[in-house]
């Protein structure tokens, strides 16, 4: 029995719409960087066919080359991120992390930028200490020509 395999699909929009949600991209994002409302990035994502001019534009903003959207598999990348997520989430222990299926971070990013704003105030006291000291330098190097 001979296996036909059906034809990758060629709704460039709905690449566009998966390579963007791939990188965890909004649309907002991509509206911004290309000059275009978040409605035209919508509208263009239910567009089967997308001018090059504008894929180009839009694979740029994503960062990625504008040939990886057009070459999008859709159904590959579903079977890939089933494979990743469930049949590999089996494995437990090392090999599970080795596999790159242990991604729990457990911090809390308030924390995280609490500590950057207190490292920032800190080397803010120290360039200010350092420029008190210039004008006292430069103070006593005036007052000793007078």
């Amino acid at each position: 029995m001979e296996k036909t395999s059906k034809p990758p699909s060629k709704h460039l929009g709905r690449k566009i719409r998966q390579m963007r949600e791939l990188l965890g991209v909004r649309q907002e994002a991509v509206a911004e960087k290309i000059g275009v409302s978040q409605q035209a990035i919508s509208k263009m994502e239910q567009s089967e066919n997308v001018d090059d001019a504008m894929l180009e534009r839009i694979a740029k903003a994503l960062g990625v080359n504008p040939e990886a959207i057009k070459n999008l598999d859709e159904e590959a990348t579903v079977y890939n991120i089933i494979q990743n997520n469930y049949e590999g989430s089996k494995n437990e222990g090392a090999q599970s992390f080795v596999k790159g299926n242990n991604n729990h971070f457990n911090f809390n990013p308030v924390d995280k930028w609490l500590e950057a704003m207190e490292e920032n105030k800190r080397l803010y006291e120290e360039l200010l200490k350092s420029e008190r000291e210039k004008v006292t330098m430069l103070q006593k190097l005036l007052d000793g020509k007078k």
